[in-house]
Parts: structure tokens; C-alpha cells; sequence
């Protein structure tokens, strides 16, 4: 789907048409839209069962909520594949479909699933359903992909031990056992790396930096582009204030045990971490791709659902009404919008009014006040004539 795609939910009385009638108040939509500012699609909505006005006008509070709480799980959801795929938008898009279809083709023949979610229960109960099944897959989520970025980093800090320099990289592979002194009960064997800019000063120093280094012991290990590897030997007693005094002159001390068969198991420990960082990015990937087309649906359910409980508080019984899905970009939103309000701010009685040129304003004031405050106002805190909600599915 294009980044530009922006879509509107809009619903009318059927009373816009002459003869009151749900096929010529769809046509009527589509005219006052126009195919210059998008396309109308209908988009069918079951009759819910209707509880109280007070029980109508929180749930369109809470309805509200849970659609902003949809849009950020979808958003959350689409960062993770984002992630796992390295930000290739290519094989991001291919992911990102419900049902296995892209989600505007899902949108444009949106039917309630009256399976999974019963349109003969009570408002209340759906609206407890769909945040249950929001959280539920929001958590999944999370936690996979943190288990992902958990073995990718252990991965990370075993390659890095590979490929780093002599102050970080395993010595495994480079210090010859035989240069270290290991059952000695008086004396000890310490590994320094040494920035090159510094090994002058390090060999100039290094057997008085702290009591009791043996003279001469500094012997070259290793050599790469940032450090030098040496070897020095201390008497046990005094072994940790060398180490200390090694950091003060900005010299790495390195930690190294003997191990026999030590580089066949740093070997497999890679190997094995390598074979779980795949096994977890499949799964991740594959839950990713699951979880956005069940987070959209959830999404486009909740505001279907926002829509049928705004037309009822807007519109009144007996229900009438049509809805419409608008299709239109992020540039001639705006122009649709402003072409819906010329058509329909009669229904807004005194919210709206016209000016000298026939133009159509808004009252901002009290009568604005008295919408919000019963909770007939679009997004962005605009009141709104009809009933019309804008969205974005990214």
C-alpha cells in the first residue's frame, strides 16, 4: 500500500437521497466526493445491539481509546518487521497483508467476521473481545522480538569476539599456551593489550608500576592495526594492583584461562548460537507477519464498530444509514473532506453556516463546545457535520 494512501469512514442518514433509499444515498456519497478527490467504496456494517444513551456515549469513549491503542500495536508491529528485515521495504510490503491479501483489497470488502466476533452480542462485550485481542497480540509480539534481539546480540558479542582487536577479540585462537605460567604457586602470567601509540611508554614503565613485575618478562604476543598483545609476569601478591595500575595507564588487561579443546568449543558455541538466531528471526518473522494482519483486522473492526455507535448518537433511531469507505491520498484529503462538508453541513444545523460567497464555515464556539462536550467530534478534536473518521494503514 502506497504511504500516501489515506482512507475515510464516512456515515449518512439515508435521508441524503430523495427517495430515502441505501443504494441512491451511496451514489449521492460518491457525487459529492467526486472522482477527483477519491474513490467510494460501500463498506457494510451489521446492526449491534443498543444498550443505553449513557452506555452509548461511553462506549464511544472507549472505542475511541481502543482505536488509537489499534493504530500504535499495528504501528509497534510493523517496526518489528522493519527490524527483522533490515528496512527492506520490498520484502516489508510483502509481509504486510490480512488474510493474505493486501489490506486496502481487505478494506475495500470488509464484511464483519461474525464468527470470531458474534454481531448478536452486546457492544460491551465486543469492545472487551477486540482490546483483549489487541493486548494479547501486542504482548506476543514484544516478547519475540525481544527474545530475537536477545540472541542477536549474544550472536553480535561472539562475532565481535571473532573480529575485534586484541583488547576485545577471544585470545583463544592467539596466545600459545605455552606462554602462560599456569600452576605456579607464586607467580602468574597477565595478558595486556597496548594501544601502539602507547607501547613505548608501556615498556619503558611497565616493571614499575607496581611491586614485584619481573624484569624483562614483557614479551610480544600479537600485533594488529590498534593494539599489541603482551605478556608479563607478576608475583601473585601484588598481581591485582598491577592490573589496577595497567588501567590507569589506559593498557587493557585481558582475561585469559587455558582450556584443552577450548577453540573447538568457542567453535560450536558459535555455531550453536548461529542456528538459534535463525530459528528465531523464522519464528519472529513469521509471528510478525501473522500479528499485523490480525492487529489490522481487530483495527478495522474497532472502527466499525466506532462508526455504527457515532451514527447511532448522531443520526438517532429508527438506524438508517449508509456507509462508505473513501479512498483518497494524503494530499486531497483535505479537498475531500472540504467537499463532503459543502455537500452535508446542513445535517450539522447551526455548527455550520455559509458566508457572503456561499462558502462553508463552522461555528468554533458554543455550539462546538456543546458537541465535544457529548462527544460528536471527529478526529483531531474537530466537530464534524457527519460521521466521518480518517485513517492510515502504514
Amino acid at each position: 500500500m502506497s504511504k500516501s494512501t489515506k482512507f475515510l469512514l464516512v456515515s449518512l442518514p439515508t435521508s441524503i437521497s430523495p427517495t430515502n433509499d441505501h443504494d441512491e444515498a451511496l451514489t449521492a456519497l460518491r457525487s459529492a466526493v467526486t472522482t477527483d478527490y477519491g474513490s467510494v467504496f460501500p463498506f457494510s456494517i451489521p446492526e449491534f445491539k443498543i444498550g443505553t444513551l449513557d452506555a452509548l456515549v461511553q462506549q464511544a469513549d472507549d472505542l475511541a481509546k481502543l482505536e488509537t491503542g489499534c493504530e500504535g500495536v499495528v504501528s509497534k508491529i510493523g517496526d518489528s518487521l522493519k527490524a527483522i528485515l533490515e528496512g527492506d521495504e520490498e520484502k516489508i510490503a510483502q509481509q504486510k497483508t490480512v488474510n493474505d491479501k493486501p489490506a486496502e483489497q481487505y478494506l475495500k470488502s470488509f464484511h464483519w467476521n461474525k464468527v470470531k466476533y458474534r454481531a448478536d452480542k452486546p457492544i460491551g462485550e465486543l469492545l472487551s473481545s477486540l482490546q483483549k485481542e489487541v493486548t494479547s497480540i501486542d504482548n506476543q509480539v514484544r516478547e519475540k522480538h525481544n527474545s530475537y534481539n536477545q540472541v542477536k546480540t549474544n550472536l553480535a558479542q561472539l562475532q565481535r569476539r571473532q573480529t575485534g582487536n586484541l583488547s576485545n577479540k577471544s585470545l583463544i585462537s592467539i596466545v600459545d599456551p605455552s606462554l602462560i605460567i599456569q600452576k605456579s604457586e607464586y607467580i602468574e602470567t597477565h595478558l595486556v593489550a597496548v594501544p601502539k601509540t602507547l607501547t613505548k611508554d608501556f615498556l619503558k614503565t611497565y616493571e614499575t608500576i607496581s611491586p614485584m613485575v619481573v624484569p624483562r618478562s614483557a614479551y610480544e604476543v600479537a600485533l594488529d592495526d590498534e593494539f599489541a598483545l603482551y605478556t608479563v609476569t607478576t608475583f601473585k601478591k601484588h598481581g591485582q594492583e598491577f592490573t589496577h595500575k595497567c588501567r590507569e595507564h589506559k593498557w587493557t588487561p585481558r582475561d585469559f584461562k587455558y582450556q584443552e579443546g577450548g577453540r573447538e568449543e568457542e567453535r560450536k558455541e558459535i555455531e550453536k548460537v548461529e542456528k538459534e538466531e535463525r530459528k528465531v528471526w523464522g519464528e519472529a518473522l513469521r509471528l510478525g507477519r501473522t500479528a499485523w494482519g490480525e492487529a489490522v483486522m481487530a483495527w478495522v473492526h474497532v472502527l466499525a464498530l466506532r462508526v455504527f455507535v457515532e451514527t447511532v448518537l448522531r443520526y438517532g433511531l429508527p438506524l438508517q444509514f449508509v456507509c462508505g469507505l473513501v479512498r483518497t491520498t494524503g494530499k486531497l484529503v483535505k479537498k475531500a473532506r472540504a467537499s463532503l462538508d459543502v455537500s452535508y453541513s446542513y445535517l450539522g444545523g447551526n455548527a455550520f453556516g455559509r458566508d457572503k460567497k456561499g462558502r462553508v464555515t463552522k461555528d468554533d464556539s458554543a455550539t462546538s463546545a456543546d458537541m465535544q462536550a457529548a462527544g460528536h467530534v471527529g478526529d483531531g478534536g474537530e466537530y464534524s457535520a457527519y460521521v466521518c473518521y480518517e485513517f492510515e494503514i502504514q
